[in-house]
């Protein structure tokens, strides 16, 4: 099993990333997918959901901001990140939840960085 993000990069404040996270070996469909955000000295936190059934939730910091979606035929989830502000600087983790029951994954994670 394999959960690889990609698209992190330094960006300016108000500025757009689109983050990716292409699993394999799992069957995609059945899981939730998740991107969670770890800043500098801080602990890992939710950022958005989207279920199987392609619902989404969002913390309510970047609610407005960013959007979560799902594309089930190319194994791959993405979080559009757009109006970034400096505390949106964190490595952002992809995660994978069997939601009923099973063995969850993680991703290696991608650095955004937000500063002018």
């Amino acid at each position: 099993v394999h959960l690889a993000e990609s698209g992190g990069g330094l960006v300016q404040p108000g500025g757009s990333l689109r983050l990716s996270c292409a699993a394999s070996g799992i069957v995609f469909s059945v899981y939730a997918m998740n991107w969670y955000r770890q800043g500098p000295g801080k602990q890992r936190d939710l950022v958005a959901t989207i279920s199987r059934e392609g619902n989404a939730y969002y913390a309510d910091s970047v609610k407005g901001r960013f959007t979560i979606s799902r594309d089930n035929a190319k194994n791959t989830v993405y979080l559009q990140m757009n109006s970034l502000k400096p505390e949106d600087t964190a490595i952002y983790y992809c995660y994978a939840d069997p939601a009923a029951g099973g063995e969850a994954f993680w991703g290696q994670g991608t650095q955004v960085t937000v500063s002018s």
